[in-house]
């Protein structure tokens, strides 16, 4: 039976940043992958709705109907919500890989460096499955124009209004 570890003394626990928690490092990479286990979880379920949806395209009667330009844009698709899963189980992938081998710090960075790849594959998966409903549905000028618009949107929802945010907490010294 092993006993119990005491609490490391109080100056092993002060907080490195300042940030208005009280947490080590240790304990802030615990917290972080946390985070990122939710994000993750998130983004999982989505990509593979529209993994599932592109799947069973090819299934139906009418896929035979489709022009080649069409066949190879969804192939495309098929590609990008792979790539999309790749990189979102990534990290834990690592994560087990190196598990209880005290790398928390840079199994959370490459969580973050993961996550950020598999948002922008799944805002190409996004707007391509969008894009390609509308070639095929109504023709390719509104697929490129649907393709737009819903890029537009996602470049201010999941970029611009981020950026405006962080301008705006960095120039009030809000973290």
């Amino acid at each position: 039976m092993s006993t119990p570890r005491p609490d490391p003394p109080r100056e092993e626990r002060v907080d490195d940043l300042a940030d208005g928690r009280d947490e080590t490092a240790v304990e802030r990479a615990d917290r972080n992958w946390n985070e990122v286990l939710q994000e993750l979880r998130v983004l999982q379920t989505g990509t593979q709705i529209l993994t599932g949806f592109l799947l069973a395209l090819a299934f139906q009667p009418s896929f035979a109907d489709l022009s080649d330009r069409q066949r190879g844009f969804y192939l495309t698709l098929v590609v990008l919500a792979a790539v999309a899963a790749i990189f979102a189980l990534a990290p834990i992938a690592l994560h087990r890989l190196v598990f209880r081998h005290h790398a928390k710090a840079r199994v959370v960075m490459y969580g973050h460096v993961s996550l950020v790849a598999s948002l922008i594959t799944v805002a190409l998966l996004l707007v391509g499955v969008v894009a390609f409903v509308f070639d095929v549905v109504v023709g390719a000028p509104a697929a490129v124009i649907a393709f737009a618009m819903l890029a537009a949107l996602i470049a201010v929802l999941w970029v611009v209004a981020p950026i405006v945010i962080r301008i705006r907490n960095a120039t009030k010294g809000d973290r």
